[in-house]
């Protein structure tokens, strides 16, 4: 067993006092009884509705190493099989671990916010960087003030690079985040309206996001959407936090990182872009003209941490989107059948995880770039944007232009906020408008036909991958979605 952190150092980076006969190390780190794995240590953090303390005596039976655990909690935690480092506070000692692991790297750290598209571009890092070494990066969207310094504390002492995703949905969140990190890179993606409700305007996000610039190491590099309305904003906002190497990418003509060339296909792109006085032609595996303008960022980033950009860019045509941010599947449905088509297919793109009105836009274009079959249609199920505040019915009704004229004209729309949009859109779009998911399932199982192209998108707090379940389960996958050569 390898070991990721011997027991020494653990106990001296948290400040811990250990308890009982310590092993010679842990493999790994978990906050979760439920996915931990033999030799971890277990951090019974306390959370806004659990405390992990609750759940020591289920650690020990998974396997659990070690137990870190809060002093004051120790008087009820009983006898207790497994070796115990006992701290103040878990949280800050899982913060102290991060830190003294981001001491030890000789990594190459990349962190990444923004408004959409942060968890797509720093899987797409993950997905390139391990061309060319040993790659570390956030689990799932492990982006706030556990996740990171979990992310960080998890992080082996060899890798050669590293991939951060930090959010927020308030100012100085943050700020301590980017810290711990001390990233070489730091990628703004965009600005737009997510979390609007806790801001007064784009400005006072891109001022939240900018953050990040404050804890880059001297000489490291931010890299800008040169093709956002607020790149000024956040190159200004850069340099005031002593950022001197500032860097934009997209189409605008003073990007760095410049797209030249774009083939947008049903299933993939092919780009030639200038990277770093560099021209790079790639085919993306996964779709979308939102994939390609974070592929322009992640070649960029890869040219400034030193990357292999010939190996960097044959990488990208084995990138696929994640469940939830636009993986695809084809389902087979039983009616009707054709000799090409046995059965008759649907299309199913999962865009359940996240929404916000920038990725609403790049999810209908997506939609509308995928091709149907037969009398297939294309359809969009689309649930509410949560944190939107006072800003939600307009931007919820605003999202009737991006249908118009387009080439969905069937609409499945569940949740409160969206009935604004159920109002706004004309009659000649076939519109269905439920109250909740479990209200509108029955309704889209019904109506699917075969060669339809059905994208399902929401905020994932309203509970619309239950709809990508109902559909798996429903209709057999033929395959997840197959590239064109």
């Amino acid at each position: 067993m390898s070991l990721l952190w011997t027991s020494e150092a653990l106990v001296a980076a948290m400040d811990g006092r250990p308890l009982g006969p310590m092993p010679d190390g842990i493999s790994g780190i978990s906050i979760d009884s439920r996915s931990l794995q033999p030799g971890d240590a277990f951090f019974a953090i306390k959370g806004e509705a659990m405390d992990g303390h609750d759940f020591a005596t289920a650690a020990i039976k998974a396997g659990a190493g070690v137990l870190v655990v809060a002093e004051g909690k120790l008087p009820s935690l009983g006898r207790l099989t497994a070796p115990i480092i006992v701290v103040e506070d878990v949280l800050v000692a899982l913060e102290k671990l991060g830190v003294a692991s981001r001491a030890r790297s000789s990594a190459k750290i990349i962190a990444v916010t923004g408004s959409a598209g942060k968890t797509t571009t720093k899987e797409a890092l993950r997905h390139v960087l391990q061309a060319v070494g040993k790659v570390h990066a956030s689990a799932q969207s492990f982006n706030n003030h556990w996740g990171v310094p979990l992310t960080l504390a998890r992080m082996p002492d060899d890798c050669d690079y590293a991939v951060f995703e930090i959010g927020m949905n308030h100012p100085d969140e943050i700020r301590p985040l980017v810290k711990m990190v001390r990233p070489h890179v730091a990628i703004v993606t965009m600005i737009a309206a997510a979390h609007l409700g806790f801001f007064r305007n784009l400005d006072e996000i891109a001022k939240a996001k900018a953050e990040i610039f404050e804890g880059l190491e001297p000489e490291g590099a931010a890299v800008l959407n040169r093709d956002d309305a607020r790149f000024k904003l956040l190159d200004k906002m850069a340099h005031a936090a002593g950022v001197e190497h500032v860097y934009g990418f997209g189409e605008n003509a003073r990007s760095t990182f410049k797209l030249t060339k774009c083939e947008l296909h049903a299933d993939h792109s092919d780009i030639t872009a200038r990277i770093g006085g560099h021209e790079v032609t790639a085919r993306i595996g996964a779709p979308g003209r939102h994939m390609v303008q974070n592929v322009l960022a992640v070649l960029g980033a890869a040219h400034l941490v030193g990357a292999d950009l010939d190996k960097v860019a044959s990488a990208l045509a084995d990138l696929s989107a994640e469940r939830g941010r636009g993986k695809r599947h084809v389902l087979r449905h039983p009616g009707g059948s054709t000799s090409s088509h046995p059965g008759g297919l649907i299309t199913l793109i999962d865009e359940s995880y996240n929404a916000n009105p920038a990725s609403m836009a790049a999810a209908m274009a997506l939609l509308n770039a995928t091709p149907v079959t037969g009398e297939g249609r294309r359809i969009a199920v689309l649930g509410d944007m949560l944190e939107l505040g006072d800003h939600s019915t307009k931007l919820h009704a605003a999202l009737a232009d991006l249908i118009v004229g387009t080439g969905t004209q069937t609409v499945f729309l569940g949740g409160p906020e969206m009935r604004a949009l159920a109002e706004a859109l004309p009659a000649d779009i076939k519109t269905e408008y439920r109250a909740g998911v479990e209200e509108l399932k029955p309704v889209l199982l019904a109506a699917l036909k075969p060669g339809d192209v059905v994208m399902i998108k929401s905020s994932k707090g309203i509970g619309f991958a239950k709809l990508v379940d109902a559909l798996l389960g429903k209709f057999p996958a033929e395959s997840t979605a197959r590239k064109q050569t």
